[in-house]
């Protein structure tokens, strides 16, 4: 398994567990060191954990207000765990990492990957939608960005 697949899923699963024990303040450092210690031994780069975990927690109200604009009939209280934390990985990579780093693309298709690995039948094609559907605004306005700095 590539080191950002695992480092996303280690990343996944702590903010889960995190989500699912009602995201105690001051719990979720402990939950990341102990799922890097129990799921990434070997990993050299534990930085991108981190920087995933840090950022979805920092933007974490404002991409929940994008999955529900983006899925307004699941309210995200009603979106299964695994699949509400999978969608704010891929938002977050999605709308604030490296573009050259991390293309769209790829934040798209890794929360893919983890939404059908670790989630339901359905879920890799629900993540897929959402992002898609943000994906899809985003374009036009990244276009008119490329536009006015030429």
């Amino acid at each position: 398994m590539a080191s950002r697949h695992l480092s996303r899923s280690i990343a996944m699963q702590s903010l889960y567990e995190w989500d699912f024990y009602g995201r105690k303040e001051n719990s979720l450092n402990p939950i990341v060191e102990r799922n890097l210690g129990d799921f990434g031994p070997g990993l050299e780069d534990t930085k991108f954990v981190w920087d995933l975990i840090k950022g979805v927690n920092e933007h974490l109200k404002e991409l929940d207000k994008i999955i529900e604009k983006a899925a307004p009939e699941w309210p995200i209280a009603q979106i299964p765990i695994v699949d509400r934390n999978v969608l704010r990985l891929g938002l977050y990579e999605l709308l604030y990492s490296n573009k050259e780093e991390v293309p769209p693309k790829v934040a798209i298709n890794e929360a893919i990957e983890l939404a059908k690995t670790f989630s339901g039948q359905t879920s890799g094609k629900f993540v897929n939608g959402v992002l898609g559907t943000v994906y899809k605004q985003l374009e036009p306005q990244e276009n008119k960005e490329e536009k006015s700095n030429q």
